[in-house]
C-alpha cells in the first residue's frame, strides 16, 4: 500500500470520527479503510486506534501519529500550492459548505461559471442546511447566513438574506386579506420543518406562527411548500430569493411587508487568510460574481 494514502485516510478517520465517512470521502470501501490503518499498525509495529463495535478511539502513539501526519499532509499540500502558484496554473478540488437555498438559486450557477473558467480546478458543492463546525469539516470554505460568533474565521460579506410573507391571489381571495401576523393564526400556514436542529434560515424568526396547530403543509424543502403556496394552499414565509420570480408573475403576492424578519448577513467563511491558489481563485471568482471585490 501507498503509506502516504493510508496516512491520509488515517488523519480524515481521526478528524471525523468514522471509518465509513472516510470511505465516503475516499471512495473505498469501509473494509479498505480498516486496512490502510492496519497497514500503518503493522508498519509502525503498534496499535493506533482502539476499535470496539461501538466506538473508537485513539491510543497514545495514535495521538502522536496523527499529529505528524497532519504536518506532513499540510507540507505537501503547501507545496503543492507553492509549485500551482509558480507556475500560476490552479488546480485541484475546492469543497464548499453552503445552505439549500443560497446554493441552489445563487451559487450554482456561479459555480457553473467558474468551472468554464477554471477548467483544471474541480468543485465539490454540499448544500446542507445544518451549521456545520467550520473547525471539524474538510469544507475549504463555508457559506454562512447569520451573526457570527467565531472571531477567528474570516469572513467575507456576500449580501443580505431577507425573507418574505406570500400567498396566492386565489388564497387570497377566498380567506380575506392579511393584515398582521395576529390575522396568521386564522389562516393555513406552510411550515418549514428540520429533524436536525434549526435550519440557518428560520432560526430567531420574531413569530412562531408558522409552526403552529394551523400549519397544513411542513417540509424540509422550500420548493415544495412554495408549489403548494401558488396552488393557494396556505401562506408562506420563504427566503425572497426563492419566491421573487412567482411574485414576479403574480401568481404569488408580497403580504405583511411590514412585518418580516430583519435581513441577516451573508458571509463567506474560511480558516485562514493564507489560501491555497484554487481556493483563493475560486473565493476571488465568487466574491467578484456577487459584486464585492476580491481577495485580500
Amino acid at each position: 500500500m501507498d503509506k502516504l494514502t493510508s496516512m491520509k485516510v488515517f488523519a480524515y478517520v481521526v478528524e471525523h470520527g468514522s471509518f465509513r465517512r472516510a470511505a465516503h470521502h475516499f471512495a473505498i470501501s469501509p473494509t479498505m479503510v480498516g486496512k490502510h490503518v492496519s497497514f500503518l499498525e503493522q508498519s509502525l509495529g503498534t496499535q493506533l486506534i482502539y476499535r470496539t463495535t461501538r466506538k473508537q478511539s485513539l491510543t497514545e502513539a495514535g495521538k502522536l501519529y496523527y499529529q505528524e501526519c497532519h504536518r506532513i499532509t499540510e507540507d505537501i499540500a503547501n507545496a503543492e500550492n507553492l509549485i500551482h502558484t509558480l507556475i500560476n496554473r490552479p488546480r485541484g478540488t475546492v469543497k464548499v459548505n453552503c445552505p439549500v437555498t443560497y446554493g441552489q438559486i445563487i451559487l450554482a450557477p456561479i459555480v457553473a461559471a467558474f468551472l468554464a473558467e477554471y477548467p483544471e480546478i474541480n468543485v465539490e458543492l454540499i448544500l446542507d442546511n445544518r451549521l456545520v463546525d467550520p473547525f471539524q469539516t474538510d469544507a475549504d470554505v463555508i457559506v454562512r447566513i447569520g451573526e457570527l460568533v467565531d472571531s477567528s474565521l474570516v469572513a467575507r460579506y456576500l449580501g443580505d438574506y431577507q425573507m418574505t410573507y406570500c400567498a396566492a391571489p386565489s388564497y387570497l381571495e377566498k380567506n380575506g386579506p392579511i393584515h398582521s401576523l395576529d390575522d396568521l393564526s386564522h389562516h393555513s400556514c406552510l411550515g418549514f420543518q428540520y429533524h436536525q436542529g434549526e435550519s440557518q434560515q428560520v432560526i430567531n424568526l420574531p413569530s412562531n406562527t408558522l409552526s403552529h396547530s394551523n400549519t397544513r403543509l411542513t417540509s424540509n424543502n422550500g420548493d415544495v411548500l412554495k408549489f403548494a403556496s401558488i396552488q393557494g394552499a396556505g401562506v408562506l414565509l420563504q427566503p425572497k430569493m426563492l419566491v421573487e420570480h412567482e411574485i414576479e408573475s403574480g401568481r404569488l403576492v408580497e403580504i405583511l411587508k411590514d412585518a418580516v424578519p430583519e435581513a441577516r448577513p451573508i458571509n463567506l467563511l474560511y480558516r485562514s487568510k493564507h489560501l491555497s491558489l484554487k481556493n483563493r481563485t475560486f473565493v476571488d471568482f465568487l466574491l467578484d460574481a456577487s459584486g464585492f471585490g476580491t481577495f485580500h
